[in-house]
């Protein structure tokens, strides 16, 4: 059921002053205009601009707006809101400091995996790759939102039509992310996204067009150029969005090969019913270790029922969070796997097919939860 064509609920009768705080990752961003555009009132966006030093740098949470440039971003002062949409971590914490300021006033909604404590936020909305610990302030979705842009994707194709007609068909994109916990980005995986390259060239005669993101690191990219089998193409990512191929491809691409780390771009790709593989990653040394903690993660926070070894369970896993023992994790085969058990997807060593249909998701539910939550006192003060 896409339940984003649902009606959407009446707003309160007074409406309420709404701030979504973003940063400049265009990825996380939409997961929150996507809502803003479903929900009954109206939003003020407040832009915040990250300093240099820390856009790489990961701040250490908390109420803060010292790694933001404030010359260089939105206004931020009283009257404060009453609730903050927000994602992501430096964003998340100029969103603490409002409501530090506004002496709890504002109420956060973040979306996506906290980088903190749970219990910082007031309503936290992730999808289910990524595992919570089973609280009450906590709304789990079946996907991230993703808002397909088919205007740019429309746009950007007729732009890139005549470089990319010329070349052999079928086109396959090898879209590629960037080094995240556990995935490492080494001369392994070099070789294996060549090699998948050549295979595809091999059997297809076609081309295969890599592109790389702000994720990608630039030596990786230096030993995937150094390697370039013929009949490829390779895109190295940079600021100039007009000669970035990646919407363009997104229209006329015949089929693509997604990096297992860029769970935004299969989302994208699958909400538009596009051909989907999936490539694995190398995991370094304690790779296996690392998948059996979030595996063991995920069977710790899983939905309870009323028997009492399942509510032992998720005492015993609050108790753990608590400490700091456990943490939200993401757990990325989990989220592979549902892709292809729902037809979305295909593992890369098997072909290509398209989806009998493109993926749905969840903004009603979304919304709904956010006009309760908006309708709900606060008792965060």
């Amino acid at each position: 059921m896409n339940h984003s064509s649902t009606q959407q609920p009446a707003p309160t009768r007074l409406s309420p002053v709404i701030w979504l705080v973003l940063g400049d990752k265009h990825g996380d961003n939409a997961q929150v205009e996507i809502v803003e555009q479903a929900l009954p009132w109206t939003c003020i966006r407040k832009h915040v601009q990250v300093k240099d030093a820390f856009l790489v740098k990961k701040p250490v949470v908390k109420p803060s707006v010292d790694h933001i440039d404030l010359e260089h971003s939105d206004p931020l002062q009283p009257p404060w809101p009453d609730i903050i949409l927000s994602v992501g971590r430096r964003p998340s914490m100029v969103a603490l400091w409002i409501k530090q300021q506004s002496a709890g006033h504002s109420r956060i909604v973040l979306f996506g995996k906290p980088s903190s404590h749970v219990s910082d936020y007031d309503l936290t909305i992730t999808s289910s790759e990524i595992l919570m610990p089973p609280v009450s302030n906590v709304l789990t979705i079946n996907y991230p939102l993703m808002r397909v842009d088919n205007t740019a994707i429309d746009l950007a194709s007729k732009t890139w039509l005549p470089k990319l007609s010329s070349l052999p068909r079928p086109l396959i994109a090898i879209m590629i992310g960037g080094p995240t916990k556990p995935y490492v980005y080494d001369q392994r995986t070099t070789q294996r996204i060549i090699s998948k390259a050549q295979q595809i060239i091999n059997q297809q005669n076609g081309t295969v067009y890599l592109v790389t993101s702000r994720r990608t690191p630039g030596h990786f990219v230096d030993l995937l150029y150094e390697q370039l089998p013929k009949g490829a193409v390779l895109y190295r990512w940079n600021h100039r969005l007009e000669e970035n191929p990646y919407k363009a491809l997104l229209g006329l691409g015949d089929g693509f090969v997604v990096t297992e780390d860029s769970i935004s771009m299969m989302i994208e790709i699958a909400k538009l019913g596009k051909p989907l593989a999936i490539f694995p990653l190398h995991t370094g040394r304690f790779g296996r270790l690392d998948r059996y903690r979030r595996a063991l993660t995920g069977k710790l926070f899983a939905s309870s029922s009323a028997t009492l070894p399942d509510q032992f369970r998720i005492l015993v896993a609050k108790c753990l969070y608590q400490t700091g023992l456990v943490r939200q994790v993401r757990d990325y085969r989990a989220f592979q796997n549902r892709l292809i058990e729902q037809g979305h997807a295909v593992p890369v060593h098997f072909p290509l097919r398209t989806p009998d249909m493109p993926l749905q998701d969840d903004l009603s539910l979304v919304v709904e939860a956010i006009v309760r939550f908006v309708d709900a006192p606060n008792t965060s003060r």
